[in-house]
């Protein structure tokens, strides 16, 4: 009782945290034009909050399949496969072609297709249950080095002038993030809660392993299945509206973890929701008042989480 008491008073104060700096966030350097620049200033912090849900949740589910604190879902190869994807529409259409197709029609494209190889990927390796969570890595893993192999082999027979309208697609970025896309975002993204909302009972179980979860009742193959597939779809859409960010989930989920000190997934869930929004916030806040838009916001969730990264191998080997 105290430890859930405990983790109700951090996730009150991780909201406060929240709320000061999207305050901070709107009112910095607000001059002329105030009006607009709020305007624009509301729909990046929208798409930072459907962002760290998305990415949050996912890795949070992830690392509760696999009982592994150092894995993201970037190891399965969506991140590779968008690359691939981008770099493979510019090569055989360019960049004029592209630009005439509607941001909705390219964006339901690529989530249809990161998603599609999900599914197919899933049902190959799960079927008859010869085949377990770490052998859907290990292909996973292969098949994403083998993505980003292609699209740099045809990132260099592209003309250079197209190479950095294909560059731009690859880094993540909440600068421009098409209105339009938001909102069919936010809904896609609320109809995948509302299902993982229907599961999430199952995930303090699952937490303590599968024979475990067998033992209790839990239909192990089937939930991990349906659990998976939300994955794809949370990661699909994040990627696809602004770009691949490797390391920001895993930066986010272990700091939570740190700060609740819990096994209940629902606070675990509000917690790394709120610790990313924080830390996106606080990087854009660097990217565009510090930096003055010098880099992109890829570039910098990266360096912080990749060094996040190679402290909890560190970690992990001395302890």
């Amino acid at each position: 009782m105290n430890k859930q008491l405990s983790g109700q008073k951090k996730i009150l104060l991780l909201s406060l945290c929240a709320l000061l700096i999207l305050c901070l966030y709107l009112t910095v350097n607000l001059q002329g034009g105030s009006s607009y620049i709020i305007h624009r200033r509301w729909i990046k912090i929208w798409t930072m909050g459907l962002t760290s849900l998305a990415i949050g949740l996912s890795t949070l589910l992830f690392q509760t399949i696999t009982q592994n604190r150092i894995l993201t879902p970037s190891i399965i190869g969506l991140d590779s496969l968008y690359g691939l994807l981008q770099t493979l529409l510019l090569y055989f259409f360019g960049s004029l072609a592209l630009m005439s197709i509607s941001p909705e029609n390219k964006f339901m494209l690529t989530v249809l297709l990161m998603v599609g190889f999900a599914l197919v990927l899933y049902q190959l390796l799960f079927k008859e249950n010869r085949f377990g969570i770490y052998f859907l890595l290990l292909v996973g893993l292969i098949l994403g080095a083998f993505f980003s192999s292609i699209s740099t082999f045809l990132q260099v027979l592209i003309d250079p002038n197209e190479f950095l309208f294909i560059q731009d697609k690859t880094f993540a970025s909440i600068n421009n993030v098409n209105q339009e896309l938001l909102k069919l975002s936010s809904i896609l993204i609320l109809a995948n809660t509302i299902w993982l909302a229907f599961l999430f009972r199952n995930l303090d179980i699952l937490a303590l392993g599968r024979s475990h979860a067998i033992n209790l009742g839990i239909n192990y193959t089937r939930v991990v299945r349906q659990l998976l597939i939300i994955i794809a779809i949370y990661v699909s859409i994040s990627t696809a509206l602004i770009g691949p960010i490797v390391f920001f989930g895993l930066l986010a989920i272990n700091i939570t973890y740190q700060l609740m000190n819990t096994y209940r997934h629902l606070l675990l869930a509000l917690g790394v929701f709120l610790v990313g929004f924080i830390a996106l916030a606080l990087c854009q806040l660097i990217i565009e008042h510090v930096l003055n838009f010098s880099t992109a916001l890829s570039v910098v969730l990266n360096l912080i989480g990749g060094s996040y990264f190679i402290y909890l191998l560190l970690k992990g080997t001395q302890s």
